[in-house]
């Protein structure tokens, strides 16, 4: 049953990166709340009618960095849309780039971070009045992440951990932005591992060790996620 108002659009779109990071176990909490999903390839669809939507957008993650513009042009119409989208407050949802590009449209800096953040751990859930991520408390996160931003000016920052301070911020109650992954889905961890294979060998991560992490986490996360949408859902304006 839909937690929004009756008339809020029914359709959520998902703007797609790398194939394999997708809504994940955010995807069937969409389906139960009674909204439908559409997927946009950035890079390969055009972006415009799923940045103009009147409904939410998430952004989803990639490893590519909002700065590379010169090598993935695309990005420059991405940020503009975004831009115009976000001045419109309209409904976005930002998750690891996505949440570098809201950062990055609403003028704060986004660069290479001092050290690679890839693994699971807690995080600090701020004192914020009516905090959409209080569940997450204690509960370990995946994060997956070389970047990092400043906090926008207009932003309330809603987690840090102990590598970076800005882990999460919202703008008002329409626009949520997380550096760290909260809709990995515990049964397809392993295309991660594939797909990042030379990320993770040139960081020196150990695979073995971050598989039997996400066997140990990702449930937990999985059940907690919804809540988090949930919640950040039914007080969108």
């Amino acid at each position: 049953m839909k937690t929004t108002a009756p008339d809020f659009p029914e359709t959520i779109y998902a703007i797609q990166h790398l194939a394999f990071e997708d809504l994940g176990a955010l995807e069937d909490t969409f389906y139960q709340l009674g909204f439908r999903v559409r997927y946009v390839e950035a890079g390969v669809d055009n972006l415009r009618k799923a940045l103009e939507h009147e409904g939410l957008t998430v952004i989803l993650g990639g490893p590519i960095g909002v700065y590379e513009t010169e090598d993935y042009p695309f990005l420059k119409q991405e940020i503009e849309l975004l831009q115009q989208r976000l001045a419109r407050n309209l409904p976005t949802l930002g998750i690891c780039l996505g949440a570098q590009l809201i950062a990055h449209a609403l003028g704060a800096k986004v660069y290479a971070g001092a050290q690679k953040e890839i693994g699971w751990s807690s995080l600090e859930i701020k004192p914020v009045v009516q905090n959409p991520l209080a569940t997450l408390q204690d509960t370990p996160v995946l994060h997956w992440h070389g970047d990092t931003f400043d906090l926008p000016e207009q932003a309330e920052l809603l987690a840090s951990s102990n590598l970076y301070p800005h882990q999460a911020f919202k703008v008002g109650n329409n626009i949520l932005a997380l550096q760290f992954h909260i809709e990995v889905a515990a049964d397809a961890m392993e295309k991660w591992l594939i797909g990042h294979t030379c990320e993770l060998r040139h960081a020196k991560i150990d695979i073995q060790a971050l598989r039997t992490d996400n066997q140990c986490f990702a449930p937990a996360l999985e059940q907690s996620a919804p809540q988090v949408l949930q919640f950040f859902m039914q007080h969108i304006e």
